[in-house]
């Protein structure tokens, strides 16, 4: 079976779901364990008093919830960051200040900018958002090791005019190529993140030909995540999971525990 480490609570201001409800909605699915990750965002562009996180809040409702399941659903509390270069002086000490078992290093903010807003794409080709957002990835590894997986690489096509119409990895396979090759040099990993499913792209985020090609680079470190939000989203599509992972090379999967790797065999 496997685990979700990427969900979300009413701890991230995009969410308002209760943390019991999701984990209630994780052991339906049937799933090993899950791994809270709500947003910290700072300096969240025109606004940013959003994607705040109250962090001692968040590990005294979380911890009470782990350890009434303790013996029956494990449940792991991480946090997922916003990167951006001029945060380099901030985010390492927060990551390092606070027990998580898990950080996701993000892209959310370009330039200032969310490709989930259309302003972002104003005056510009979409390929050449989708580049500006790839190259932003390259700025902030240039800076970040704070993190143990970067999260949904490709996350700008979720939002773009034309989604993934027009995308592939090969159009943009020399800065993603150079990612990958950064992030197993760092000994970092990535994500499966089914929201791209959800999002209506028919693929995960990053698609298949990333994962694939993380693999034959050398990269071993892969975590999966639903990216949820409501409980009704948890898990989504992780029946998809298992095959797209094994079609890419691997025969692990990834769960973080006080910040250190644990490897699942994939069933």
């Amino acid at each position: 079976m496997l685990w979700d480490t990427h969900m979300h609570s009413h701890f991230s201001t995009d969410s308002d779901a209760d943390p019991h409800a999701m984990a209630s909605a994780a052991m339906e699915a049937g799933l090993d364990g899950i791994c809270f990750t709500d947003h910290l965002d700072i300096d969240y562009g025109v606004s940013p008093e959003s994607f705040q996180l109250d962090i001692p809040a968040y590990f005294s409702e979380l911890k009470e919830l782990r350890e009434k399941s303790k013996d029956t659903f494990p449940i792991c509390i991480g946090v997922e960051i916003g990167l951006q270069p001029h945060l380099e002086g901030i985010l390492p000490d927060i990551a390092a200040a606070h027990p998580f078992d898990f950080v996701i290093g993000s892209s959310h903010l370009v330039h200032h900018q969310d490709p989930y807003h259309p302003e972002y794409y104003m005056g510009k080709t979409e390929d050449e958002a989708y580049r500006e957002y790839f190259e932003s990835i390259l700025e902030n590894l240039a800076v970040f090791s704070c993190f143990d997986v970067y999260g949904h690489i490709d996350y700008v096509v979720r939002y773009g005019p034309n989604k993934n119409k027009y995308y592939s990895y090969g159009k943009f396979a020399d800065v993603i190529d150079e990612i990958l090759r950064i992030l197993i040099q760092k000994g970092k990993g990535i994500e499966l993140n089914t929201g791209g499913f959800k999002y209506g792209l028919g693929h995960p985020n990053p698609e298949e030909a990333v994962l694939k090609r993380y693999r034959e680079l050398g990269g071993e470190i892969i975590t999966i995540g639903a990216d949820a939000h409501k409980p009704e989203h948890v898990a989504y599509s992780f029946g998809k999971v298992p095959d797209i992972l094994k079609d890419a090379g691997f025969q692990y999967y990834t769960v973080f525990r006080e910040r250190k790797p644990v490897f699942h065999k994939l069933p």
